[in-house]
């Protein structure tokens, strides 16, 4: 069982990059979906979720109108489309699923305790 992420890397600011989540040994759309990041020297923050029914969804407001969660359940994966890159987003990018005993997302935030499977984490640098 595990989420395996991919799609990081160096980019300037104001570019693109999509991360992917594939999930083996468990069917994602089961689950509700997040994305965390962690910067050097700070705690890891929820950024960004959906809901296994997507009735509920979040984003920070670091990242909204900027970053976009998607799912597809029939490639078991997971994406974050990040727009509009900044250099305050370097960090290091988790992708998470859960919420099938307490809830993952809510249209008010993401529940870091809520997770019950991560991805190793890929990492992002935005340069200026």
């Amino acid at each position: 069982v595990q989420l395996q992420a991919s799609g990081g890397g160096l980019v300037q600011a104001g570019g693109s990059l999509r991360l992917s989540c594939v999930a083996s040994g468990f069917a994602l759309d089961y689950y509700a979906i997040a994305w965390f990041r962690q910067a050097p020297g700070k705690e890891r923050e929820g950024i960004t979720c959906i809901s296994s029914g997507g009735g509920s969804t979040y984003s920070s407001d670091s990242v909204k109108g900027r970053f976009t969660i998607s799912r597809d359940n029939g490639k078991n994966t997971l994406y974050l489309q990040m727009n509009d890159l900044k250099p305050e987003d370097t960090a290091v990018y988790y992708c998470a699923a859960g919420g099938r005993v307490a809830t993952l997302c809510t249209s008010l935030g993401v529940y870091y305790d809520a997770v019950k499977y991560w991805g190793k984490g890929t990492q992002v640098t935005v340069s200026s």
